[in-house]
């Protein structure tokens, strides 16, 4: 069992997208950021979820921008100068989706290797931690390895697709 979780926290370990939001740091697969973009104006989309920023044009493609503040639950807080737009590709089935992630400001990128890499902590059954990948120990700070394909669901993302093709 133990060697199949090293396994596992392996194939976890690689490069990542540091960001802050909230406070905290978290990271993203390098493999899933397509660009950073600094904050643009988003069009507002009537009657979706609060966390559903709206939609941009980038370069005449239009694409979806999630507040991951709101998603996460936390307090909602003005765009600052340091605020980004992070453009990544999630994975939905055999479909790939690009979609826009707004957050406080990037950090760096980061070589995480699999001996800095812990499980996500087991916070109970009514708290869904699918979409953290690990936690990354790095010098006396701890990194939210996400997963970008699992941070919204799957009802979360067909709503998406409804938001881009209206």
């Amino acid at each position: 069992m133990a060697e199949q979780n090293n396994i596992s926290l392996a194939e976890k370990a690689g490069k990542y997208l540091t960001f802050a939001l909230g406070g905290e740091i978290y990271g993203l697969e390098i493999l899933k950021v397509q660009e950073i973009i600094g904050m643009m104006s988003v069009t507002r989309v009537p009657r979706t979820p609060e966390f559903i920023r709206g939609v941009i044009n980038l370069r005449g493609k239009v694409i979806p921008v999630v507040d991951l503040r709101i998603k996460f639950g936390l307090e909602s807080k003005d765009d600052t100068e340091k605020t980004v737009i992070i453009v990544v590709q999630v994975s939905r089935g055999s479909q790939q989706v690009t979609m826009g992630t707004i957050v406080d400001e990037v950090s760096e990128v980061m070589d995480i290797d699999a001996g800095q890499i812990e499980p996500p902590p087991e916070l109970g059954a009514e708290v869904d931690t699918d979409f953290i990948l690990g936690m990354g120990k790095i010098a006396d700070k701890v990194v939210m390895l996400l997963d970008v394909d699992k941070v919204l669901t799957g009802g979360e993302m067909e709503l998406i697709d409804k938001v881009t093709q209206a």
